[in-house]
């Protein structure tokens, strides 16, 4: 099974493609940054968004797709780009199975900690997938730890 994760954003959104089989511990095929210049008109950089997000579709046709919840307190122009950002990669991704987690939920399942902070998010995703090095940038680590929710809670349902 192969899960796509993303980490949605206008100017960045970061991706990444695990691989699983059953007993078998979870493979990263790709991980990395779709980036949106900001002098960029906003329907492009949807649009470049909607590409990218599409051909990593083709490119690795997951089987589904786990994408993080939206939660912004006080900065609403941001959360508008992100939430315009997230729609485009549900639409591009609407015939896949889709699951969504919280920043809450993610942080739990990965760090054990509902308040963990970006670094210790990236160490986790360098020991439990047995990387070489910690994923960069952030965005893309947080695309890893989305998909390995995914995994986790995929494998959990599997057991007897």
């Amino acid at each position: 099974m192969r899960v796509l994760g993303i980490d949605p954003g206008l100017a960045t959104t970061g991706y990444a493609v695990l691989e699983f089989s059953n007993g078998r511990f979870p493979r990263v095929l790709e991980a990395g940054v779709i980036r949106t210049p900001a002098d960029t008109p906003l329907p492009q950089r949807l649009h470049t968004l909607y590409e990218d997000t599409r051909r990593l579709l083709k490119e690795y046709k997951p089987d589904a797709l786990a994408i993080e919840e939206l939660f912004f307190a006080q900065n609403r122009t941001t959360a508008m780009a992100v939430a315009q950002a997230r729609g485009i990669v549900l639409l591009a991704a609407h015939k896949i199975v889709t699951k969504s987690y919280t920043p809450l939920q993610i942080k739990l399942r990965i760090a054990g900690y509902g308040r963990a902070k970006k670094p210790q998010i990236q160490k986790m995703m360098k020991q439990l997938l047995k990387l070489k090095e910690i994923p960069k940038p952030d965005d893309a680590a947080d695309a890893l730890a989305v998909a390995l929710c995914y995994v986790l809670e995929a494998r959990s349902a599997l057991k007897p």
